[in-house]
């Protein structure tokens, strides 16, 4: 379930903030079956990892957008 970046660029900082929510808990989860060893595809963590850090970055540009149109 990689996210696209067009995807996330649509969101509203709300919405983003939202949605990275629920991937921590997701990883965390993840993490929690693999170290009961009942996670079938490790790489599962990989990609929710990654999607955190996009959503995060998208995040931040819209902060920097804000911060140069105020001043």
């Amino acid at each position: 379930m990689a996210l696209e970046l067009k995807e996330l660029r649509q969101l509203t900082a709300i919405e983003l903030a939202d949605k990275a929510k629920q991937l921590v808990q997701e990883l965390f989860n993840l993490r929690f079956q693999f170290g009961t060893g009942r996670l079938e595809n490790p790489m599962q963590i990989r990609r929710t990892k990654r999607d955190i850090a996009r959503i995060k970055t998208v995040i931040r540009q819209i902060e920097q957008q804000a911060e140069a149109a105020k001043g």
